[in-house]
């Protein structure tokens, strides 16, 4: 190295990801400034290697870090510990958060076949601060499948999505709102009109997605709009027979003939409802589907092969959020659940690699 002056070699264990291995290079003096130029190229910061702390954060992401520092253990002979286990997965999932402007997927994204889709919901962790909601977005593009009459609501298969990005964050509903509308204009997706918005009847979402996405159109998640049908009719039928007739009709009149449908159905609930019964149930159901006059357009969206349910994001919760973050006895710093959830999904796509690829600073694995 030019103008630099050797100043003897030193030793040092270190981690790696073929096992624990002791590194001699020769320590350089520049000016009055010292170091070891062989640890940037070789991508070593700590004890830890780079390529390490991809293998043990991928671990830590997947199990539970006590499960990580076993599963290590029994599969590359390491002795790391879930403490520090732990320590490197938040170090990586604080990284990817705020690398996300600079990701490489937004032209991918933007060239994946099919049309935008963005569903939004919320699940509970446990957290030092109690039990927490942790709101979650998932963006992404899908193709349409084959045309479905209403009868085949249920039974249809659509494609999977093409490409998928997800934001997670325990926050309020306006923050939450920041960080999706940075995501979306990211993706090109803000202004789509092909957009679709998927979800329950929380009013912070539908609030949400007027503000981010104001062209998409918006769909009321099947399912949980047939809950809504079922418990009124269980409400003024009981578990009697009939009630079971009643249900069918509602779904029926809800999935073709969307509002105009369930309205006209209601009124009909109401004329044959048991002498005696309350319908306080029916009128709720008709005032919480008015909330919904535009998302309800079920048989139109058949019969284009697009989503009616939000399924996607309800998957995402139980994929990157219940099947981590909720085993028995966890508890998590709030300010690490949404980092965590995001690093989860990015596990699984190309942006995991170019992560790693940008940390350890090297061309060639260890």
């Amino acid at each position: 190295m030019p103008g630099s002056r050797a100043k003897g070699t030193h030793a040092r264990w270190i981690l790696s990801a073929v096992g624990r291995i002791r590194l001699r290079r020769g320590y350089r003096v520049v000016g009055r400034d010292g170091g070891y130029p062989a640890d940037a190229v070789l991508g070593i910061g700590g004890y830890v290697s780079g390529h390490a702390q991809r293998m043990a954060t991928l671990a830590g992401l997947q199990r539970s870090f006590a499960h990580a520092e076993s599963l290590l253990g029994e599969l590359c002979g390491w002795r790391l510990d879930d403490n520090t286990i732990r320590q490197l997965t938040h170090a990586a999932a604080k990284r990817a958060q705020q690398e996300r402007a600079t990701r490489a997927d937004a032209g991918p994204f933007a060239d994946a076949a099919g049309d935008p889709e963005v569903a939004i919901d919320a699940g509970k962790v446990n957290t030092t601060d109690g039990w927490r909601d942790v709101k979650v977005a998932v963006i992404c593009k899908r193709e349409a499948g084959e045309a479905a009459t209403p009868g085949e609501w249920d039974s249809r298969e659509l494609p999977a999505p093409t490409i998928r990005s997800v934001v997670a964050a325990i926050e309020e509903a306006e923050h939450f709102r920041t960080r999706v509308r940075r995501e979306t204009d990211r993706l090109g997706v803000t202004t789509a009109t092909a957009c679709s918005v998927l979800a329950d009847g929380a009013e912070w979402i539908w609030h949400l997605a007027g503000a981010v996405l104001p062209q998409a159109s918006g769909v009321l998640d099947i399912y949980h709009a047939l809950g809504h049908v079922g418990a009124a009719v269980k409400e003024v039928w009981g578990e009697a027979p009939e009630g079971e007739r009643h249900r069918s009709a509602g779904t029926r009149a809800l999935v073709s003939g969307g509002k105009e449908g369930i309205e006209r159905w209601i009124g009909e609930a109401m004329a044959s409802a048991p002498e005696g019964r309350p319908t306080d149930a029916l009128l709720g159901l008709a005032a919480y589907l008015a909330n919904h006059p535009r998302h309800l357009d079920y048989a139109v969206r058949l019969s284009r092969g697009q989503s009616i349910g939000s399924g996607q994001v309800e998957g995402a919760i139980k994929e990157l959020v219940n099947l981590r973050l909720k085993r028995t006895g966890a508890r998590w710093r709030w300010e690490h659940v949404g980092p965590l959830v995001e690093l989860i999904a990015l596990s699984d796509t190309p942006e995991w690699h170019r992560l790693w690829t940008a940390a350890c600073k090297c061309q060639n694995p260890e």
